[in-house]
């Protein structure tokens, strides 16, 4: 599956996205991330419960999300220079965050030992990271004969992705209702306020995302041409410069894996903290600075970094979730309950993604709100953490500091 998204996002780089104006493709991008919420409502809601009750139902959906891909990738060849392709672009893009979701889902179930959870999904973090670096290479060389070769060469991986799914075992992720107990480890103080910490980190990586695609990408940076052949858009020039458009953004999302890749495979020595909480505070708080540091700035290098420590602080971050989570709620179905969690933070990706596409924000604006997340998302984990360990229900972070600055 990462080989084959990396061959899409090879194919991708010289096509219909980056030869028209970034007003025209806000708009367009606006309308199929807007869209792409359904699915994950679906998902969670109606057939997620479904699947975890069917013998394979994991399986079968992993099975399905790969095949379609390789369908998405088929379709796309002869949609290259068409308006169509934004919509199988963001079907593409929903499909794989579905895989994700499902991917944690189905994970406990082929465990030996549910303490193994975490390094297992550090292993595939890294395995995903350095096999799609791999597949990149050969799409770029197929790319340098025709565009539309890597799609051929990534909807062959995607074939061979649902072949190898079918391989894994037929077990369901859960047999039965949810039980009482499971209920209870679930909604306890601690872990819910764990969920909303690790939202506020997911938002942070999907803002990130959309936000730098534009700001590396304005109209001061570009220069219109002539209309397209079809006369349905503009084709724009990107000029060399300290900062050069879509391939700055290129370099970008490079990191960004470079930075999961890096959090991943400090999973294990970052394990063994006292208080693996401590450890959502710091990726948070990390969000926060490179957040500000890239607002005071405003140059092409910090706006690098920030994607990157944005995606290492999103690493480390899910693998203190995840400790959590086999830490306080040894009793519950972990498959149902990662694939609820999942839904819910590839929802505030989304969430959170619309808000730079939909506004124009001038960059320090973008960067300074990235800072804010991080911040005040520590900020308010932190005052809860300590409210929870006092015995205490989490109240709200304007409430904790009144009561504070009260005292002084």
């Amino acid at each position: 599956m990462a080989a084959g998204e990396a061959s899409m996002a090879v194919a991708l780089a010289d096509s219909l996205f980056l030869s028209i104006t970034p007003g025209e493709a806000r708009g367009r991008v606006l309308l199929f991330l807007a869209v792409s919420f359904a699915p994950f409502l679906v998902l969670g809601k109606f057939i997620g419960p479904v699947i975890d009750r069917m013998p394979g139902g994991r399986r079968l959906l992993i099975v399905l999300i790969a095949a379609l891909r390789a369908l998405v990738m088929v379709v796309m060849v002869s949609q290259l220079d068409s308006l169509f392709l934004f919509p199988l672009a963001f079907l593409a893009m929903v499909l794989n965050k579905t895989y994700l979701v499902s991917k944690s889902a189905v994970l406990p179930s082929l465990l030996r030992d549910d303490k193994d959870l975490v390094e297992s999904n550090a292993r595939l973090g890294v395995t995903a990271g350095v096999v799609g670096f791999l597949a990149a290479v050969p799409a770029g060389i197929l790319s340098t004969f025709s565009s539309k070769a890597p799609l051929v060469f990534g909807a062959g991986v995607f074939v061979l992705a649902a072949l190898n799914a079918l391989r894994l075992p037929k077990r369901s992720v859960t047999a039965g209702e949810t039980q009482q107990l499971e209920i209870e480890e679930l909604r306890q103080p601690n872990l819910l306020i764990a969920v909303s910490a690790m939202s506020l980190v997911r938002a942070s990586v999907g803002f990130t995302f959309f936000h730098l695609a534009f700001y590396f990408a304005d109209h001061p940076r570009v220069e219109r041409m002539d209309l397209a052949p079809n006369g349905m858009w503009y084709q724009v020039r990107f000029h060399f410069g300290p900062q050069f458009g879509a391939v700055w953004f290129g370099i970008a999302v490079s990191l960004a894996a470079v930075g999961s890749l890096l959090g991943n495979l400090s999973a294990k020595p970052l394990k063994r903290l006292d208080r693996v909480e401590n450890l959502l505070i710091a990726g948070l708080f990390l969000i926060g600075v490179a957040g500000l540091i890239t607002a005071l700035t405003s140059i092409t290098i910090t706006a690098l970094l920030l994607m990157a420590l944005v995606n290492y602080a999103a690493a480390i971050s899910n693998m203190a979730f995840e400790t959590i989570v086999q830490r306080d709620a040894p009793d519950a179905n972990r498959g149902r309950a990662l694939a609820n969690f999942y839904t819910k933070f590839q929802l505030m990706w989304v969430a959170a993604g619309i808000i730079p596409v939909l506004l124009k924000l001038p960059g320090t604006v973008g960067f300074a709100v990235v800072s804010a997340i991080g911040f005040s998302g520590g900020v308010v984990y932190w005052l809860s953490n300590r409210q929870v360990s006092k015995g205490l229900e989490p109240t709200s972070v304007v409430a904790q500091l009144r009561k504070r600055f009260s005292r002084r």
